[in-house]
């Protein structure tokens, strides 16, 4: 039988993760070069959260642009404020996004302990050929759906980005509308949470990820098949995967693209050197994140992009 993860055995594993938000914070500090930034409040409850970040590319100049939503890990949970603002201030979102919009990606890096020079070279090829070309980011605050009835909570979650959210960010912004210029990820906790708002309304998303989710050993079938079933219902989706060498969730995540391969689905597993925390995801894991959204949604219904 695949296994969820116990609320204990997740909650312990994720500290890592909370432990670095103070210095994540000095690290990543919030600066908007490429962003107009909104911080939106919409109805919702104060439980499963009432609060988002809204980031509008500068250069937009109102062109329609894809719309990712982005939910945060554990350690921002306690405060509608702090989960609102993690992407940005403790996981390198803006400074990931501006280093795939002038590159080189490896530019303004101290030292590179994650990403590695190959891989960054590999990078530069890519955005040498098709450059970034970016979209409206959407960070909500994530409820710890463990400290309720977390089924409910999760339907009542994907109904709130679905019903509420994502309408009303599309009425302020540029964001297209539909579900080919849709894409969802999460981190950690949001990972595990990403992948359970897409079973629930995948009518709304073409593509849906997780950055080292928080998922069980032996749930990756049972994500497997039920991905597979909506594609066979609805039609094409795209899947990200990424992990980290020493995640804890390394396995899991692994054997979840295994499982999405022997099934065909479309979907990338990405594996970087490193550990399950914030300096991980500011040099490494947000910026593959971005570029891989961004490739899917510009070539939603075409061919993808390298």
């Amino acid at each position: 039988m695949p296994s969820v993860l116990g609320r204990r055995a997740m909650l312990a594993s994720l500290a890592g993760l909370s432990a670095v938000g103070a210095t994540g914070r000095a690290r990543a500090a919030l600066a908007l070069p490429e962003h107009e930034v909104m911080d939106l409040r919409v109805p919702g409850t104060a439980q499963l959260g009432r609060r988002a970040t809204v980031f509008t590319p500068k250069r937009s100049r109102g062109a329609p642009l894809p719309v990712l939503v982005l939910l945060h890990g554990l350690g921002e949970t306690g405060n509608e404020r702090d989960g609102a603002y993690a992407w940005a201030e403790r996981y390198g979102l803006l400074t990931s996004y501006e280093r795939l919009l002038h590159p080189p990606v490896d530019r303004g890096l101290r030292r590179m302990s994650f990403l590695r020079a190959p891989r960054a070279e590999a990078i530069h090829r890519q955005l040498a050929l098709h450059p970034f070309r970016g979209m409206v980011l959407v960070c909500p605050y994530t409820p710890n759906v463990f400290r309720m009835n977390t089924a409910q909570a999760l339907d009542d979650y994907a109904a709130w980005l679905v019903e509420v959210l994502l309408p009303e960010v599309r009425s302020r912004t540029p964001a297209r509308d539909g579900m080919h210029g849709t894409g969802l990820d999460g981190c950690s906790l949001g990972g595990f949470i990403s992948f359970q708002v897409f079973q629930r309304r995948p009518e709304a998303f073409f593509t849906c990820g997780g950055v080292q989710a928080a998922i069980g050993k032996g749930i990756g079938t049972q994500y497997a098949q039920r991905f597979h079933d909506i594609v066979q219902r609805l039609g094409p989706r795209r899947f990200h995967v990424e992990t980290s060498t020493d995640d804890p969730y390394h396995d899991a995540n692994v054997e979840l693209a295994r499982q999405l391969a022997r099934r065909g689905l479309d979907h990338q597993l990405r594996v970087a050197p490193g550990p399950h925390n914030q300096p991980w995801l500011i040099e490494v894991g947000t910026l593959e994140m971005l570029l891989w959204h961004d490739r899917q949604l510009a070539s939603a219904g075409t061919a993808q992009l390298p």
